[in-house]
């Protein structure tokens, strides 16, 4: 049978005011409206001239599948809901990650939601918001705890999610991390390749998982290469810049000062930077830093700074890969991935 005649074209020309639907490009087509929806989902019995004329026009025209209608017939959003706290670090993870999770979704006919939520309010409360109400098909979580309840909330709905970090719960899930151990580790010996020996670190929070990574790549390092650790325990990461500025210039002005330091963000290596010249000493000559960062931001302002990248973007499409292919029934365990921090020149 002819395509033509699988289903009556649309004969009466779309209002120009409409929202581009199927009948607007069934009737730029002299397509009928079953052939236009079998083409854009690529049905095998629908010819590949067919299907490009189609897919032409839809990309002129802005058409875009109505979620409503999408989830009435297949029960589905095509949404990935991205949960972030509203307190995170945004120069240094959002942007990035989003981009990345936007480059896979673009070639798929998932679109990214980001749910926010406050760092005061109950994490579980968007998750379950997501659960309750079937917002999305998937789920990308970060700021991982090692005993998250968020992860056993999806694990027991058996909903597919990803997490940025891993957790501690004995549960196999999909997850893309970076290497924090290495990271600490490997900034413990660039310090004592340069002659420091007192060494402070500034933290993540301890209730994160990475926080556990990180504290252990360090104290592996002290013990490896020699050096002495300098407390540093009244801030972490997720301290004020202002904070983490005045708590390095006191530590910097006792007596025993660090001359190594390492800083977990990009973001809190500037307020160091401050904290230590505020103290009358300088990068490079008094003390030596190494930082994580996820931009060059820090080089450019600090080119003093040994820095290690952490690539957020390339967490991000890691992520949408291995939520999609959750949601498509892949097994947790083959969508677990690792990156490691890259040395910046």
């Amino acid at each position: 049978m002819d395509e033509k005649h699988k289903s009556r074209p649309a004969s009466v020309p779309p209002s120009p005011n409409e929202r581009p639907t199927l009948k607007t490009i069934a009737f730029m087509t002299g397509l009928g409206i079953t052939t236009v929806s079998r083409s854009l989902k690529d049905a095998p019995d629908i010819g590949a001239e067919t299907k490009e004329r189609v897919r032409l026009v839809a990309a002129q025209v802005g058409y875009h599948p109505n979620r409503a209608g999408v989830r009435l017939r297949t029960g589905k959003t095509n949404v990935i809901s991205l949960i972030l706290s509203l307190e995170e670090e945004f120069i240094g993870l959002t942007s990035p990650m989003v981009v990345g999770i936007s480059e896979i979704l673009a070639a798929t006919q998932y679109h990214l939601v980001i749910t926010p939520y406050s760092a005061r309010s109950d994490p579980l409360d968007p998750v379950r918001y997501v659960l309750d109400t079937g917002a999305a098909d998937g789920v990308i979580i970060s700021r991982t705890e090692p005993k998250d309840p968020r992860v056993a909330l999806m694990m027991e709905r058996n909903f597919p999610f990803g997490t940025h970090g891993r957790t501690e719960m004995g549960h196999v899930h999909p997850f893309h991390d970076f290497d924090n151990e290495r990271f600490a580790y490997d900034a413990v010996r660039m310090l004592v390749e340069r002659g420091r020996r007192r060494v402070m670190l500034l933290h993540p929070p301890p209730s994160l998982t990475y926080h556990m990574h990180m504290r252990t790549g360090f104290e592996r390092g002290l013990r490896d290469f020699g050096a002495t650790s300098v407390p540093f325990n009244t801030v972490d990461l997720d301290n004020s810049l202002a904070d983490i500025r005045a708590a390095c210039e006191a530590v910097m002005r006792a007596p025993g000062a660090p001359d190594g330091v390492i800083s977990g963000s990009g973001g809190g290596a500037v307020a160091l930077v401050a904290g230590i010249e505020a103290a009358g000493l300088k990068l490079a000559r008094d003390v030596d830093m190494v930082s994580k960062q996820s931009n060059d931001f820090l080089q450019w302002l600090r080119p003093e700074v040994i820095t290690l990248r952490e690539d957020f973007r390339l967490a991000g499409r890691e992520l949408a890969k291995a939520v999609i292919a959750r949601i498509e029934g892949q097994p947790s365990a083959e969508l677990q991935t690792l990156s490691f921090p890259v040395l910046q020149n």
